[in-house]
């Protein structure tokens, strides 16, 4: 069935040059347009401020604490100030694994147990060392060579 279908298919077709043309035309204009907004990234990224570093460790302190006392309240902050960050737009996908892994960690169980307390302990620790904030080189001084020359390497067995 498959073969007789495919028989009466034409092999060739032929299309106009100029509906070629406009087409890739408009397709490569459509890419570049992508591009350069893509590059730009959006505008609500670069208006959104990076949080303090002193909520993350508000955040690793409170889950420590949840992680050894046990207790509803600290496991309750813990949650509450990890899950705002969640949503921020200017944090890495790395600390926002962090801070979900804080959010469903901390939770008041019967018995606290070191196979408890590690995971959390983890996270928080994570979230201190994933959401920093990233380092940015200041381009206001020009960065020149010292001696004002090139750098060169010489051979030492020519």
């Amino acid at each position: 069935m498959l073969c007789r279908s495919l028989a009466m298919v034409p092999l060739r077709r032929t299309v106009p040059l100029a509906s070629l043309s406009l087409g890739l035309s408009a397709g490569l204009t459509l890419a570049t347009g992508l591009t350069t907004s893509l590059a730009a990234g959006p505008a609500w990224a670069a208006e959104a401020p990076y949080p303090p570093a002193t909520t993350f460790r508000e955040v690793q302190l409170t889950a420590f604490s949840c992680g050894r006392d046990n207790t509803q309240a600290d496991c309750d902050k813990a949650r509450r100030l990890a899950d705002p960050l969640l949503d921020h737009p200017r944090l890495s996908t790395a600390c926002k694994d962090a801070l979900w892994s804080v959010r469903q960690l901390s939770v008041v169980t019967p018995q606290n147990s070191p196979e408890r307390r590690d995971p959390i302990d983890k996270a928080s620790r994570d979230v201190a060392a994933y959401c920093r904030q990233p380092y940015v080189a200041d381009t206001t001084q020009p960065t020149t060579n010292p001696g004002g020359k090139p750098f060169s390497f010489k051979a030492l067995n020519p």
